[in-house]
């Protein structure tokens, strides 16, 4: 890779990093000292010093940054990505995958990484800290079928019409992603997965919380909740309603600009390729990382 010319061109650092030249060139300090810190800590019979030895085909920190960025933002095949780095698929597959989990400790050490959950009303106040407002969302992403029908039937959403992989997100008004929670089978409701994640228990009554009718009944143990009406065959919306859903929708959008913030990167948009299915929390949540540090940049 020519880092030279990534470097001058910030549509081109941003169409394939999704950062721009200075996010970027901020973020190469914090992942080398971490990427210094894993290989040490990897080996405890090391002989020689972390780095010796030949090179390879990425020799800097910052061109194995640039590596695993273009991997979440484009998200091409290992076939492809090996073509890119010069380098054969498995080892293209193994070296993205340490990096990956070095960005993870990077963006967790610069305080941008969503928590998977909510366990105190002190924890929300930690994440959220003078928050009045906070929304409430599910997003999916379709994954290949699995041959085995049970396995099928488990991931097949009614919504989606197909099988996927679902998360929740807690979002504030300036659209970063405090709470990202383990992603679950796309069979699950999201009312479900608000109940057993607790979310809606540690949010105070005196925040508003902004859903979808995704959520239907959460408003009845949570006052404080907020949601569009939902019409039904005998009781259709007045006027006035419609005007108040449309008031709704308006406020509850910052929870889509959140997700499809999360989203610029294919990794975690595209239908999901990779065979081991952990992979796709990771990237899914060093996703929603990178997008808080472009929010905090």
């Amino acid at each position: 890779m020519n880092l030279l010319s990534l470097t001058r061109n910030n549509r081109l650092c941003k169409a394939l990093t999704g950062l721009s030249i200075d996010e970027l060139e901020q973020l190469i300090p914090d992942f080398t000292w971490n990427l210094t810190e894993y290989l040490v800590t990897r080996r405890a019979d090391r002989i020689r010093k972390a780095g010796a030895g030949p090179k390879g085909k990425l020799p800097t920190p910052a061109h194995k940054l640039t590596a695993v960025l273009i991997y979440l933002r484009v998200y091409p095949t290992f076939d492809v990505m090996g073509f890119i780095l010069n380098l054969d698929r498995s080892n293209s597959c193994r070296d993205i995958h340490l990096y990956l989990k070095v960005l993870e400790k990077t963006l967790r050490r610069k305080l941008v990484l969503p928590t998977r959950k909510i366990t105190s009303v002190e924890e929300f106040f930690h994440l959220f800290p003078d928050v009045k407002d906070v929304f409430i969302d599910g997003t999916e992403r379709r994954t290949q079928k699995p041959v085995l029908i049970k396995k099928r039937n488990k991931l097949y959403s009614g919504k989606k019409k197909t099988t996927t992989r679902k998360n929740l997100i807690v979002s504030d008004e300036f659209r970063r992603i405090g709470v990202l929670t383990i992603t679950k089978s796309g069979r699950r409701h999201d009312k479900r997965l608000v109940d057993k994640a607790h979310l809606a228990r540690s949010i105070p009554d005196t925040v508003t919380i902004w859903t979808d009718t995704g959520f239907m009944g959460i408003q009845k143990d949570h006052h404080n909740t907020v949601m569009p009406r939902k019409k039904t065959k005998k009781h259709p919306l007045t006027e006035s309603e419609k005007q108040e859903n449309k008031l709704i929708s308006g406020i509850r959008i910052l929870a889509e600009h959140a997700i499809n913030g999360m989203k610029r990167y294919k990794a975690a948009a595209d239908i999901y390729r990779n065979r081991k299915l952990f992979v796709d929390d990771t990237m899914t949540l060093v996703c929603a990382g990178l997008w808080n540090y472009h929010l905090a940049s």
